[in-house]
């Protein structure tokens, strides 16, 4: 194969995405003292504002979520998985996934502080509105009683509430993940002749 084929831009991307899964992985297994600090949002973010084909955006990250909710499921948590490779309401997990990289792309439009806020905000509440609207629809128990989350707003809103310190971490992960693969993608880029614009321009210059 020609080097002029590869492009070392999306090999770079590619990069931050599977580091992003090990250390997802690392954190569940508490191998890292950050295991309820998750980095997939930040993927999720990455993923959506740098990949220029759309298609790519959310297969790399999705099929990154995948691998490791394989591994994670079957070597940490195997008596959740109920004889299959991932844990019940899966579904709606990788459709808050999909929603984050979806922030992504709509919100980091340039790479700064504020868009990075507001695309970390939008996706820790993206994915805590639909994932845990899956929980309460899925008949999960209420750890505060004991009993099924009751099939109303109540508790509807009961499970949302209980789900606001999860948004939360997923809220902090998201930052500070964020900042660490924007920013040291945003470093490296600027260091080397790869000029890359968000979503939609690729230039590539002899520094």
């Amino acid at each position: 194969m020609s080097l002029k084929k590869i492009d070392p831009r999306f090999s770079l991307l590619l990069l931050f995405v599977v580091a992003a899964g090990l250390l997802r992985i690392l954190g569940e297994g508490k191998i890292t003292p950050f295991s309820n600090i998750t980095p997939i949002g930040a993927m999720a973010l990455f993923g959506g504002a740098y990949f220029t084909g759309r298609w790519k955006a959310y297969l790399f990250p999705l099929l990154t979520l995948f691998v490791s909710d394989i591994i994670i499921q079957q070597v940490f948590y195997p008596e959740f998985s109920q004889g299959g490779l991932l844990y019940q309401g899966w579904i709606w997990t990788y459709a808050g996934f999909t929603a984050m990289v979806l922030a992504g792309q709509l919100i980091i439009k340039k790479v700064n502080v504020p868009s990075l806020m507001m695309a970390s905000v939008a996706a820790a509440v993206a994915h805590w509105l639909i994932t845990d609207f899956g929980v309460w629809l899925g008949g999960c128990t209420d750890p505060t009683t004991g009993k099924l989350y009751t099939k109303d707003m109540a508790g509807l809103l009961k499970c949302y509430a209980m789900a606001v310190p999860y948004m939360k971490a997923m809220f902090f992960g998201n930052l500070a993940y964020g900042a660490i693969f924007f920013g040291v993608f945003e470093l490296i880029q600027r260091r080397s002749t790869l000029r890359v614009v968000t979503n939609d321009q690729l230039q590539i210059t002899n520094e």
